[in-house]
């Protein structure tokens, strides 16, 4: 049994936790952090494991935590707005860390993990039928752009203007924007026969991930030697990264959610993390 990945997974968010703890010296996140290790262990244990269903298992371990109990049980608003929000209020807590561990610093680790492993919106988009693209990619990544600068002057408005009970308007715009994010991802999905078009072209927390994920260690790389060109790897990735480049500036490189599907499709066992 494979144990060395999901291990060192499982100690870096035990570290994470130690540290924001001395940090904050609030012992939530103790405990917060240590369950999302010990479920990315878990199903990264069964992903390397050849359990196929290891990374729905990961993804509703974490997404279902993240957004029924931190987001609508305790009011957290884990969205971009929540993160702009509480970066406005000076407090280092909620959004901010979240946004600190799994999409600014953090990719610089394990580049865009958390949308292969951790997002509640994926965590749905990942069960309909069109796992791998049907049609060409589309020129459409300019509307997240658009989305991030909207959330971000909508929230200084809410400042600027002193609008009061923010806490309450915060936590309906955590709701509705989540309603909001599944039914355009949904819809996107069956219309363009991509699963996974709602985080190609309008997720506007990608903004923050394209920019860390370039940089980061964990990466899928090609021996050239054993590579026999039959592109199973390029044909089942579900977001177009082209993979038999090691450059760091290929093709939709910073897309790769590290779902392995790749690694798992080469049948000469060129593809490695």
């Amino acid at each position: 049994m494979k144990i060395k990945a999901p291990l060192t997974i499982f100690l870096i968010f035990i570290l994470i936790a130690l540290i924001i703890y001395f940090v904050s010296g609030n012992d939530f996140y103790i405990y917060n952090f240590t369950y999302i290790g010990a479920a990315l262990a878990i199903g990264i244990g069964l992903l390397v494991n050849g359990y196929s269903y290891g990374r729905n298992v990961v993804m509703f371990g974490v997404g279902c935590y993240l957004l029924i109990f931190l987001g609508i049980i305790n009011h957290e608003n884990l969205l971009i707005s929540g993160f702009w929000y509480y970066l406005f209020l000076g407090v280092f807590e909620a959004a901010v860390i979240h946004y600190l561990v799994a999409k600014i610093l953090g990719p610089f680790f394990f580049g865009r993990g958390w949308c292969g492993y951790a997002c509640w919106t994926a965590m749905v988009l990942d069960l309909l039928p069109y796992k791998v693209p049907q049609n060409p990619r589309k020129n459409f990544g300019y509307v997240r752009y658009i989305l991030f600068v909207a959330i971000l002057c909508f929230v200084s408005g809410l400042f600027l203007f002193k609008v009061s009970n923010l806490e309450m308007i915060m936590y309906y715009i955590f709701i509705i924007g989540n309603v909001i994010y599944y039914v355009v991802g949904i819809s996107l999905a069956f219309v363009l026969k991509d699963n996974r078009a709602f985080c190609k072209y309008v997720c506007p927390i990608t903004v923050f991930l394209k920019a860390t994920s370039y940089f980061s260690y964990l990466r899928v790389t090609v021996d050239e030697e054993k590579c026999v060109n039959c592109n199973k790897c390029l044909n089942s990735c579900p977001m177009d990264v082209n993979m038999l480049n090691n450059s760091r500036k290929r093709e939709n490189g910073t897309e790769c959610i590290l779902c392995l599907e790749c690694v798992k499709n080469c049948k000469v066992n060129a593809l490695d993390l």
